[in-house]
C-alpha cells in the first residue's frame, strides 16, 4: 500500500508542476525531453540495472519497445487533443482509460473476480464519472467530428497500454530495471527527434524543468512498479487505487493551490472514490 501512496504523491506533483509550468508559458515538451533523460541516468544509478542477461532482455523487447514509443506519442496526442478539443474531454478520455487495465487484470493476467471486487469496481467507475465531470467544459470550436474522435480514442488507448504495459514490466522479476532503463532511452530518442524535426528553440528553464521533473517522473513510475510487484495477484487493486487516488488528491489540491472550484459532484465523486477503496482494499475482511 505504501508504494501506491507514494506513486499518487508523485504523480500529482507531476501534475502540479506541468501546471504551473504551462501557467508560467514553459516549452513542455522540452522538459519532458529533459525529463527522459533525468529518468535515465537514475534508472541507471538508483537501479542499477544488469544489462549483462541480453537473452532475457532481448525477450521483452515487444514491451519495452511499445513503451518507448507510447510514452512520448501519448503525450504528444495528448497536447493535440487538449488544443482541439480542450482540457476537460481530453482528461475525461485518460481517466477513463482505466477500462482497459481492468479488463486486462482479468483477461491477461488472471486475477479472479469476487462480487466485493466487482462491486468496487462498479462504484469505481461511477466515483470516476462524478470526479470528471467538468458541467459544459470547453466550448472551443472543434475541427471535425472524426478528428476529436481519433484524438480522444488515441487518448484512451495510449494511457490504458500504458498502464497494462507497467504490469507487464512488474511482471519480469529481476529485469524490470533493465527494461525500464530501455524504454526510458527509447522515450528520449523519440521525443528528441520529435523537437528537431520541429526546429525547436531551447531555454535554460525549460531544462531546469525538465530536470524536477524527471526525478518526480521516475518515482512515479519506480513505485508504480513496486505496488504492482507488491500486490502481484491483484493487479485491478492498483489500477484503480492509482487512478482514483490521483483524481481524487489532484481535485482536491486544484482546489486548495489553485482556486479550482469543486462541484456538488465532483465532491460526491471524492466520497464514492474512498469508498470505493476501501471496498476493494478492504472489502474481503469487512464482508
Amino acid at each position: 500500500m505504501i508504494y501506491l501512496l507514494l506513486s499518487i504523491a508523485a504523480s500529482v506533483s507531476v501534475s502540479v508542476l506541468l501546471k504551473i509550468a504551462r501557467r508560467q508559458n514553459f516549452a513542455i515538451s522540452h522538459a519532458i525531453a529533459v525529463n527522459y533523460l533525468i529518468a535515465t541516468a537514475l534508472c541507471w544509478f538508483v537501479l542499477k540495472p544488469d544489462l549483462s542477461a541480453t537473452d532475457a532482455l532481448i525477450s521483452q523487447w515487444p514491451i519495452f519497445a511499445a513503451l518507448g514509443l507510447l510514452l512520448p506519442t501519448v503525450f504528444i496526442i495528448m497536447g493535440k487533443a487538449v488544443a482541439e478539443v480542450g482540457i476537460v474531454k481530453s482528461d475525461a478520455a485518460q481517466r477513463l482509460s482505466l477500462f482497459l487495465p481492468i479488463l486486462a487484470a482479468f483477461t491477461l493476467f488472471g486475477e479472479s473476480l469476487s462480487p466485493i471486487k466487482l462491486s468496487g469496481i462498479i462504484l469505481a467507475f461511477i466515483a470516476l464519472c462524478a470526479l470528471i465531470y467538468g458541467g459544459k467544459g470547453n466550448t472551443k470550436r472543434q475541427q471535425g467530428i472524426a478528428q476529436t474522435a481519433l484524438l480522444l480514442l488515441g487518448v484512451w488507448a495510449g494511457y490504458g497500454v500504458i498502464d497494462i504495459l507497467f504490469k507487464h514490466i512488474a511482471k519480469s522479476g529481476a529485469a524490470f530495471s533493465s527494461i525500464l532503463l530501455v524504454s526510458f532511452i527509447l522515450a528520449g530518442v523519440v521525443m528528441f527527434a520529435y523537437l528537431l524535426a520541429k526546429g525547436s528553440r531551447w531555454s535554460m528553464r525549460d531544462v531546469l524543468a525538465g530536470l524536477l521533473l524527471g526525478v518526480l517522473n521516475f518515482a512515479n513510475i519506480l513505485f508504480y512498479i513496486r505496488a504492482h510487484q507488491a500486490m502481484s495477484d491483484n493487479p485491478s487493486l492498483v489500477f484503480a487505487g492509482m487512478n482514483l487516488g490521483v483524481i481524487s488528491l489532484g481535485t482536491l489540491i486544484g482546489a486548495a493551490a489553485f482556486g479550482e472550484k469543486i462541484r456538488a459532484i465532483n465532491a460526491l465523486g471524492i466520497t464514492l472514490a474512498m469508498a470505493a477503496i476501501i471496498v476493494l482494499f478492504y472489502g474481503q475482511r469487512i464482508f
